[in-house]
This record gives structure tokens, C-alpha cells and sequence, in this order.
């Protein structure tokens, strides 16, 4: 299997119209081959896209990408609930579940599992498979031994092996909302205010150092995943899609360059030199993959 790349569900509560032009450019200019689609973080944040949905999917199937729709990783309401049945009733489009509620709908129907489930092991893997499961995105806290247990696995199996390689990376998850926490602020009365932190509310220590990034009710990394030099050995390991998660900045320019990556067009270190000119404000890290602390940089020689 050739590998592939994927851009994964904006995270952040971006404006409609920014959403819509941002998968366009997709659609038009960039060399992904599938493109995940749907709120995952904050169910209040849904309505203002869901009238986007059938315009940006048929762009984006007319461009050639495949298009799947993720799940909420989060589910705490009977409003969630019905949310995420009606999502995992489409025939239209592949799922990408994020929370066992959605495989509860999905059980027997072919589906993806996303980055929201721990799927640490080989038999985690293969029950999932045995309900349905086709394609599993892995945690990003992994390292390159989980990943090549998991890739061998996944190899007999069948099923298609995605690990995220770009972008600021999931940690946690919470029932409260740290965003409008911050702002003095609760979760039912937020006025939306993480849509001023495109890429995340950044916060620090006691002692001003940045430390993590907030997204409504999500922890990410303060660092930003770069898995560039690891790709040729991840393809080598099983892992048959690298996925990037969409930023505030030119994604456009930053698919092109692990694209040229994936398929030997250019060697690491060209692209490295290029990603440290077209990143956003923000350090790199790939320690988790290292069996380090994850915001660790480790170079390659």
C-alpha cells in the first residue's frame, strides 16, 4: 500500500466562512488524499458549520480526496448523543469514531477509530476490527516500538494505520471548559471566546515558562508534533497514513512538504529547513516517539 496523507479535523473553533475557504484551498491546492471533516471538541461549536457540510464535502469528493466525518471525542448531553447517532447514520462518507457512544451506532458497519481511543495493543486491535473497525489513528503518545508492534498488526489484519505527524497534539480532555474558565467565564455561558486562539489559548507556569495550549475542553501540547525526519522509518514500521492537524497558518505549503517526504520527492533535512520557515510561533517536538518526554526535540542525525 502506498502511503498517504491526511488532514485531520480542525480542533479549533475557527470562523464559518474560514472553515469553508480553508477546505477549499484544500480541495484545490493540496496534495492530501483524505480529508476528515466535523466538530470533535465542542458540541456548541457545531451548529455554526453544519450548513457548510454538503458544500464542502462534494468540493472536496469533486477534488478527489476522500472525505470522513469525525465524532465528538466527548460525549456528556443527550444533545451529544442524538448528535452523534445522526453522524454515524451517513451512508454517504466513512466514520471516524472518537468515542465508544459513536461505536455503539457503528458496531457491525465498517468505521474508523480515531485518536480519542487508546488503542495501546495488538488485542485492542483486532476486538475492534472484529465490530468493524477498518482504520485506526493512533495517540500520538506512542512510541516508534508501540507503533511497529501495532503496524505489524495492523498488517494482518488489513486495516489501514494513521499516526499524526504534524501540529499541536491532543493530552486530555474535560467536562469543564478551560477557555471560558480562563476568562472568568462557565462552560454554558462562554460566548464562544476560544475563537480568539485560532490555535489554542497558550498557558505557562508559575515561573512564565509556556507550558501547554487550551482549546475549550481540550489540553494540547504548547509544542507543535514534527514528525518529518521519522516518516521513511514509519512507512518501514506498517503505518500507512500520516496525518496533519489543521493550523493557523499555511497548511497548504505544509502538506505539500511532507508530501514531497512521503514519496522520497525530498530528503528530511530539506524539509525540515523549510518547516522551520513556514510554522507557526511555536517550537517542535517528537519525544513521545523517542520513548522521551514529549516535548522534547530530538534531531536526527
Amino acid at each position: 500500500m502506498t502511503a498517504k496523507l491526511t488532514m485531520g479535523p480542525i480542533l479549533f473553533h475557527w470562523e464559518a466562512d474560514k472553515k469553508r475557504d480553508f477546505y477549499f484551498k484544500i480541495a484545490d491546492e493540496s496534495p492530501v488524499d483524505t480529508v476528515y471533516i466535523g466538530e470533535v471538541i465542542c458540541s456548541k461549536r457545531a451548529p455554526f458549520f453544519e450548513a457548510y457540510y454538503d458544500e464542502v464535502a462534494d468540493r472536496l469528493v469533486r477534488a478527489g480526496k476522500t472525505v470522513v466525518f469525525s465524532s465528538l471525542a466527548e460525549i456528556m448531553t443527550l444533545r451529544e448523543r442524538k448528535m452523534t447517532k445522526e453522524i454515524c447514520e451517513l451512508d454517504s462518507f466513512e466514520i471516524e469514531a472518537n468515542d465508544s457512544a459513536a461505536l455503539y451506532h457503528l458496531r457491525g458497519k465498517p468505521h474508523r477509530v480515531g485518536q480519542y481511543f487508546n488503542t495501546y495493543n495488538e488485542e485492542t486491535m483486532a476486538y475492534m476490527v472484529s465490530k468493524g473497525a477498518t482504520h485506526f489513528s493512533l495517540l500520538s503518545e506512542l512510541s516508534a516500538e508501540s507503533i511497529a508492534i501495532l503496524g505489524e498488526k495492523a498488517k494482518k489484519l488489513k486495516v489501514g494505520l494513521e499516526v499524526q505527524v504534524y501540529g499541536r497534539t491532543g493530552l486530555a480532555l474535560s467536562a469543564r471548559c478551560y477557555h471560558a474558565r480562563s476568562h472568568d467565564r462557565v462552560k454554558n455561558n462562554c460566548k464562544f471566546i476560544c475563537k480568539n486562539d485560532p490555535d489554542g489559548l497558550d498557558i505557562k507556569t508559575l515561573s512564565g515558562k509556556p507550558f501547554l495550549s487550551i482549546n475549550g475542553i481540550q489540553t494540547l501540547s504548547y509544542s507543535c508534533l514534527n514528525l518529518i525526519q521519522e516518516i521513511q522509518e514509519m512507512i518501514s514500521i506498517g503505518v500507512t497514513h500520516f496525518r496533519l492537524s489543521p493550523h493557523n497558518h499555511d497548511m497548504i505549503e505544509i502538506s505539500k512538504i511532507f508530501y514531497s517526504v512521503i514519496n522520497k520527492e525530498k530528503n528530511y533535512k530539506e524539509a525540515l529547513e523549510q518547516l522551520n520557515k513556514t510554522r507557526f510561533s511555536n517550537i517542535f517536538s517528537n519525544g513521545f516517539y523517542h520513548k522521551k518526554a514529549g516535548y522534547l526535540w530530538i534531531k536526527k542525525n
